[in-house]
């Protein structure tokens, strides 16, 4: 609640002129900057108290007594306070360290925002603001969409820079690592992103001629290939034939099989079939991150760096004891579009960021903009209350404003929460000031 009265106070939203609790005019100049870390809610705060001019802090409590149960009466840090604004005045005198009495302003919140806020505020997933959202002004909306897609392909890029410091600037085995993460789609992100870690493109450079070789490699370090198990198909057991010699060779430790997770997974999606997948973009050598970048001026240029055909025995197979008559052979248009949204356009931004590259980062955006929008729960819920996703760069700007902002319980933080509390604070506030009762809706 908290939070809500240092919002209200920071906008201005119950407007600028007061009484304070011992009955003199209080007019607020400037709010101030708001501090984050500890200290004083607010800084450089001006304002005038009947008349007399001041500028100091200013501190925000939900109650009077806050004061003394966090000991700002003893602490000289708050004796640079001009203003002390509360929501219940159950303490009458609030003194700092060297004695003087601080002025206090009952911050009377209508209780029509302190709803609304305990409303947005359960974290429980859901669109808190959905009946709000149509009366906000359009550019309000498109600019904060906007806002939402640019943290989010920073907050991508940032995971990329990251992985390709730990690699120490390799933005191939950067590349490895984040392809391999996104062809886990969700469920199995986590060991594919181990397993690229656990597999040095080195070592697949060495065989990069051979597919046989690189399914080997590639199967036996996720842990799936074990001659003592009761497979007994013999393209199994000439892969484990062939990894256990490799493993000899260099050195090499599987991944644990239990890792992997087959829970409401349709056939078309095991991992066997991702790792399938992951093996094509490995013959011939992996030089995807070149190639992305040499791509990156054409959504059809990259589409085409996924179009992995699988042959031979997973052309006809799930798993290695999962026969079918017959799979689809390539990823599906929806899956190509996922890679190149998760893949190919953070690379392209993590890449161009590195470098100063502002052209190059500005492709990044037009990636998304030329694909269509995801198709997931998440943005058929925006599209229910009226925020369509026009093309994927929408749409992930409606992911990171669940994720980010939504499941966390940030409002406040959010332009559609903190602007929906204003507007009613001030409708009530204008209700109250145009009325004749007394205050009733006050509380």
């Amino acid at each position: 609640m908290e939070m809500m009265y240092q919002y209200l106070w920071r906008t201005a939203a119950l407007g600028k002129d007061f009484l304070l609790t011992d009955g003199r005019p209080l007019h607020v100049s400037s709010p101030g900057r708001q501090n984050f870390d500890a200290g004083p809610d607010f800084s450089n705060a001006r304002i005038t108290v009947d008349g007399t001019q001041w500028a100091g802090n200013v501190e925000i409590h939900v109650k009077a007594s806050d004061w003394f149960r966090h000991g700002h009466q003893t602490d000289k840090a708050y004796d640079s306070i001009v203003l002390h604004v509360v929501g219940l005045n159950d303490a009458p005198c609030v003194c700092r360290a060297d004695g003087s009495e601080v002025p206090t302003l009952l911050f009377a919140v209508p209780v029509e925002a302190a709803a609304l806020y305990g409303e947005l505020a359960a974290k429980d997933g859901r669109i808190r603001c959905a009946s709000g959202i149509g009366s906000l002004p359009g550019i309000v909306r498109e600019d904060w969409l906007e806002t939402l897609a640019v943290e989010r392909m920073q907050q991508k890029a940032a995971r990329v820079l990251e992985e390709n410091r730990n690699l120490s600037g390799d933005w191939e085995q950067t590349c490895f690592v984040v392809l391999a993460r996104a062809l886990g789609f969700g469920l199995n992100g986590i060991p594919f992103e181990m397993l690229a870690r656990n597999l040095p493109l080195k070592v697949i450079h060495r065989h990069s001629d051979n597919p046989f070789q690189i399914e080997a490699l590639v199967f036996g370090q996720a842990g799936m290939l074990d001659p003592s198990t009761r497979i007994f198909d013999e393209y199994y057991q000439q892969l484990c034939r062939e990894y256990f010699f490799l493993l000899r060779k260099y050195g090499l430790r599987p991944m644990p099989q239990s890792l992997w997770k087959y829970a409401r997974t349709r056939p078309q999606n095991f991992p066997h079939r991702r790792l399938a997948f992951l093996c094509k973009s490995l013959e011939g050598g992996f030089s995807m991150m070149r190639r992305i970048l040499e791509a990156s001026e054409s959504v059809e240029g990259l589409a085409r760096l996924f179009d992995w055909r699988l042959t031979g025995f997973w052309h006809e197979h799930f798993s290695f004891d999962a026969p079918a008559a017959r799979t689809a052979d390539t990823l599906g248009q929806a899956s190509v579009n996922s890679l190149i949204i998760n893949v190919a356009s953070p690379l392209v931004y993590a890449y161009a960021s590195q470098r100063g590259d502002m052209a190059m980062g500005q492709r990044a955006f037009e990636i998304l903009e030329k694909l269509p929008p995801e198709g997931n729960t998440l943005v058929r819920g925006w599209q229910s209350v009226g925020l369509k996703a026009h093309n994927a760069m929408r749409s992930q700007a409606l992911i990171h404003l669940h994720k980010s902002y939504c499941v966390e319980g940030r409002c406040l933080d959010c332009r559609f929460g903190n602007r929906l509390i204003c507007l009613v604070a001030k409708e009530a506030m204008a209700e109250y000031r145009s009325s004749s009762e007394s205050g009733e809706i006050w509380e």
